[in-house]
């Protein structure tokens, strides 16, 4: 396997065991760095943490190495952990599986062995790299874990998703109804080193106030009437994995007391139940509302505000990156052609074009697709017409939907062609930067060639060389 410019931590105390193993990996072309305990790995890794595996023994002078998979499993390169042990017991082989570890070599370490390990190392950061290319060609095309859009903003918001997901902390995202704040949630969740655990999602706003303490924290049977069975709320389905409470706000001020109890405890208690239940989960939180805002009305707790606040992220409307909307559209359609056994997608006309290009989407993404999915069904011809869509009605003076101005100012005139919309779009971003490309392709989302030979090909010029 020849690895290139992998590289690789050794972990081990005993030095004929440590130079061994790095001697292997260096003619297997990895650049190895190695230490001897647990303080010199932890200053390894804060000095530099981009390793592509770590073999890493249990047994260490200054303490037991388990204490490290976690930290090592979840660093951003995704690296490989390879447990080293003398032990034989199965149960710390499973712990340091759970805990993040790709794979283990009993000691002392047989060569046919090792090299099968160095294989299965090689195969799983093949699959990584594979990965990461596929990530990378998605991003370009504006696709990411299930968010839609290649716009200045949705790339932003992609490298903060990274950012945060390897992390344990507490998530808040902030975003309009419909904006897509359980695909972020999701996201976080599938990227980070949670992703075998569970997703639970519970929306606190669509909880009747009765039920909202059984359906987070669980009920014993017979706490109350209609109490049939014992049932476990979403905190222990939730345990090793992610938790995402939408509409936090919601949530009555009393319950919100015992949801920071159970995140300062780590432990719930049923309703009726006689103990205490531990959980391990990552709660992301969200809400359409300003919370800080909510705080200061005296309807949200400001200490849980602050447990919960920890890692921000803010989710734009759909009005905000109208760049994104024809690769929307584009998507949606094909997930329409899907749903109905369809191999072509169906196609808007030029009107409705005009009409969804025109409209502020106030209901985001969400509105957006309901829109796409009614017309796709109602549609008489081939074609999707803006009556079909249910947008607003369209004047031919210039108002209604295609025709008022768009939230960037642009007019889009009624009947106008995709391409003529799109002219339009591009030519208010030149004027408003300045027809300085650099700037105008980024606030469009696009790159500064694709601007280019878009300008090149509608002969667009600056007012002083035309």
């Amino acid at each position: 396997m020849k690895a290139g410019s992998r590289r690789a931590l050794v972990v081990e105390d005993d030095a004929a065991s440590r130079d061994a193993l790095s001697a292997l990996l260096a003619v297997d072309g990895f650049e190895v760095r190695t230490a001897a305990t647990l303080a010199a790995a932890r200053a390894a890794v804060d000095e530099d943490d981009a390793l592509d595996v770590v073999f890493l023994d249990l047994g260490l002078p200054d303490g037991d190495g388990m204490s490290l998979v976690g930290r090592f499993a979840s660093l951003p390169s995704r690296c490989a952990v390879v447990m080293l042990t003398g032990e034989r017991r199965v149960e710390r082989v499973v712990e340091a599986m759970r805990a993040g570890a790709s794979d283990f070599l009993t000691k002392p370490l047989k060569p046919a062995l090792l090299a099968a390990t160095l294989a299965r190392v090689a195969e799983r950061l093949a699959d990584r790299d594979e990965a990461r290319r596929l990530r990378s060609e998605l991003i370009g095309r504006g696709v990411f874990q299930g968010l839609i859009g290649r716009s200045p903003q949705m790339r932003r918001l992609y490298e903060q998703i990274e950012r945060v997901a390897p992390s344990a902390l507490p998530v808040s995202v902030h975003g309009e109804s419909g904006s897509g704040k359980e695909l972020v949630a999701r996201a976080i969740h599938d990227l980070s080193r949670r992703r075998r655990g569970p997703f639970v999602a519970l929306n606190c706003g669509a909880i009747p106030r009765q039920l909202a303490e059984s359906e987070l924290f669980g009920h014993v049977r017979g706490a109350f009437t209609g109490a049939q069975r014992d049932h476990a709320g979403a905190f222990e389905r939730a345990s090793q994995g992610t938790l995402f409470l939408d509409e936090i706000a919601e949530l009555p001020l009393d319950l919100q007391v015992v949801l920071l109890r159970v995140l300062e405890a780590g432990v719930v208690r049923r309703v009726g139940g006689p103990r205490e239940v531990a959980v391990d989960v990552r709660i992301i939180a969200a809400s359409h509302q300003d919370l800080a805002a909510a705080v200061a009305a005296g309807r949200f707790r400001e200490d849980l505000y602050f447990r919960l606040h920890v890692l921000p992220l803010e989710v734009p409307a759909l009005r905000d990156r109208p760049s994104d909307l024809p690769l929307l559209v584009e998507h949606f359609l094909a997930e329409a052609a899907a749903a109905a056994g369809t191999e072509a997608a169906p196609t808007l006309s030029e009107a409705a074009r005009a009409a969804v290009l025109g409209h502020r989407w106030p209901g985001n993404v969400r509105e957006l697709k309901n829109a796409i999915a009614r017309g796709c069904v109602l549609r008489s011809g081939d074609r999707v017409e803006p009556e079909d869509l249910g947008m607003p009605s369209v004047a031919p003076d210039g108002g209604g939907a295609a025709g008022g101005p768009r939230e960037d100012g642009v007019v889009v005139p009624f009947g106008a062609t995709l391409a003529d919309a799109e002219r339009l779009i591009v030519t208010a971003q030149l004027d408003r930067h300045g027809w300085r490309r650099g700037e105008t392709a980024e606030a469009l989302g696009v790159s500064a060639k694709t601007l280019y030979n878009k300008c090149r090909a509608w002969d667009l010029q600056p007012p002083d060389e035309g």
